[in-house]
């Protein structure tokens, strides 16, 4: 079978550590592996990007395991070409229970052609993203809080929500403030 891709490592990610192998040619049909383990610190995931420039290493693929992927590949991001792969791609070979040799098995798909990269949006769309997604969570807490304060209500028999369309709006505050004044 034809390498597609001659220097090339795999990552298995977790949330305290990254181990890298690195697979690079040394003769004819033949490669060598080396193997390195990274904390996730920014310094300590800076050392693995300096490690693989250095190696010529010309792609990289990882699981998308959780959310630990994520620092991980926004650094590597603009050094190399960086695949997050699909955990279900990679089958599970019975046997491979290391860090290491996970690693080695992801380099080696990768290797051969054997790996499809998921879809990552741009840095700008993964920002906004997560912005969509934070205002939507403050705006679910608020309207939580919100049917919390109408149930207090009700159980102490004000039935506001019976005066005012919105008990949050600016008559309900309106009133709320009234009956906290006295």
């Amino acid at each position: 079978m034809k390498k597609i891709h001659e220097r090339c490592c795999g990552l298995d990610v977790h949330k305290r550590s990254v181990t890298a192998c690195l697979i690079t040619p040394v003769a004819e049909g033949r490669s060598a592996q080396a193997t390195r383990t990274f904390g996730t610190t920014t310094a300590a995931l800076l050392e693995l990007v300096d490690w693989l420039v250095q190696a010529e290493c010309t792609i990289v693929a990882m699981e998308s395991t959780g959310s630990y992927w994520k620092p991980v590949y926004n650094l590597l991001e603009g050094a190399l070409e960086v695949w997050v792969v699909n955990a279900h791609h990679i089958k599970s070979v019975p046997g491979r229970k290391t860090d290491v040799k996970d690693a080695q098995w992801i380099a080696e798909l990768l290797q051969h052609g054997l790996l499809r990269p998921s879809f990552i949006p741009s840095a700008t769309m993964r920002e906004l993203r997560e912005l969509v997604r934070y205002r939507k969570s403050l705006t679910q807490e608020r309207s939580a809080e919100a049917n919390r304060m109408q149930k207090v209500l009700e159980g102490a028999n004000i039935k506001l929500a019976s005066v005012a369309t919105d008990i949050m709006g600016l008559s309900g505050r309106a009133i709320l403030s009234a009956l906290m004044a006295g």
